[in-house]
């Protein structure tokens, strides 16, 4: 059975998709050029109204480095949302735990600091995707049958793995076949010689 919130289960895939839309709607805006502009410009009216910082003026270096950020999010982002598979989630994890370590550093040396919103959006998603490869991977080292996808052991014979009925057998019914097959077998071994005999006396 699929632990529930295990990277194979359903609802891993949606988180990994969940988040996927979240930085869809985020880093739309960061793409172009143009929409850079408008983004820029909102940042920095929120940041001034509420006093936690402005962003400098624009230049042609700070938009080149906004747009490859914007467009490498936003194909990530469609990639996990059209097919969301577990191994994206692991390494979205380990993207976004990468994002918020710089984003930590450029609001301890006087970046805005409104930037710690993004920061706690980059450290939510990050461990509800990490977390679940964590728990598997420490599942695997207790239990490394469990891994080869096998279940808990069962004996062989009757009741355990040979038993295709799953239901064990009484304590004296495995005697009891062995002994009905010992007898089949003598019987079957004193009619081949009783007709070896019948034919020598012919």
């Amino acid at each position: 059975m699929i632990r529930p919130f295990a990277p194979s289960h359903p609802a891993y895939l949606r988180v990994v998709r969940t988040s996927a839309w979240y930085d869809l709607v985020v880093t739309a805006g960061f793409a172009t050029p143009w929409t850079y502009a408008l983004v820029h410009d909102a940042l920095s009216e929120l940041g001034d109204a509420t006093g936690l910082g402005t962003l400098p003026a624009l230049d042609p270096i700070e938009i080149l480095y906004a747009n490859l950020m914007g467009s490498v999010v936003v194909v990530w982002a469609l990639l996990r949302i059209i097919n969301p598979l577990p191994a994206h989630g692991l390494f979205d994890g380990i993207a976004r735990t990468l994002f918020a370590a710089w984003q930590a550093y450029a609001v301890a040396h006087g970046a805005p600091r409104w930037l710690w919103l993004f920061f706690v959006a980059e450290v939510a998603f990050g461990v509800v995707q990490l977390v679940p490869w964590w728990r598997a991977r420490r599942t695997d080292r207790l239990d490394p049958y469990a891994r080869r996808g096998g279940g808990p052991r069962r004996p062989s014979g009757p009741g355990g793995a040979g038993d295709v009925t799953g239901r064990r057998q009484p304590r004296g019914a495995a005697h009891t076949d062995r002994g009905t097959r010992r007898d089949v077998g003598s019987l079957r071994l004193g009619g081949v010689t009783g007709g070896r005999c019948a034919h020598v006396g012919e």
